[in-house]
């Protein structure tokens, strides 16, 4: 018990980091889905810009890199994170591959969400002269906002995951934490302090995800 309260310092600058990590990747993998999801809904057969080729390379894309385990896409994905961000190591290379593995996850998601959206409601937008634009922004988005969040939500606990892996490239976050004081130091009481924190945290993004999806649903 002394051991963790004098690495407490440690463990809220580790808190902090993973927090770093998760926002930036949820923002930038967040919107990377979306575009991602709304290809794939626009473009299948039937939907409002069909394209058969371009439906064919986007949901090729994301059923090549889905099933890759994380850890392994971390490595193989190093030279594409050293030539973006200019570094194969450390919290921005960490924050490039998981928002690109994220694009790809939550690009199925999003899909999958927006196909939940009655065609008729669309079907109606367009017959009053509604653009594509107009329909994406007014009328698909919010009609699918509620599976939306809740997509969201699930997708921050994944990121949270993911994250845990930071060390093996320099990065910092919770999970390297409990792996450099608590499991290679043989301190179970730190790795579960660490693991602890990532519950709680968890919890209260699920809350929250939850409660903005009921009241988007009951609207």
């Amino acid at each position: 018990m002394e051991s963790l309260i004098e690495l407490l310092p440690q463990l809220w600058k580790a808190a902090g980091e993973t927090l770093y990590i998760v926002g930036l990747t949820l923002f930038f993998g967040g919107l990377g889905g979306l575009i991602v999801g709304l290809g794939l809904y626009l473009t299948r057969g039937g939907s409002l810009l069909a394209n058969k080729p371009v439906f064919v390379v986007l949901n090729l894309l994301v059923n090549f890199v889905r099933p890759i385990p994380f850890i392994i896409f971390l490595a193989a994905a190093q030279p594409l994170a050293r030539l973006v961000v200019g570094t194969g190591i450390g919290n921005n290379a960490i924050i490039f591959t998981i928002s690109l593995a994220a694009s790809f996850a939550m690009g199925r998601i999003v899909e999958q969400n927006l196909l939940t959206v009655t065609p008729g409601v669309i079907e109606a937008a367009r017959s009053v002269g509604a653009g594509t634009a107009r329909i994406i922004f007014t009328v698909l988005l919010p009609e699918a906002l509620g599976p939306l969040i809740l997509g969201y939500t699930f997708i921050f606990v994944a990121l949270v995951d993911m994250s845990a892996v930071a060390g093996y490239v320099g990065g910092g976050g919770l999970g390297n934490f409990a792996l450099l004081y608590g499991y290679r130091q043989f301190n179970p009481i730190v790795t579960w302090a660490a693991v602890l924190l990532i519950i709680v945290l968890v919890q209260l993004v699920q809350y929250l995800g939850n409660t903005l999806a009921r009241k988007a649903l009951r609207r």
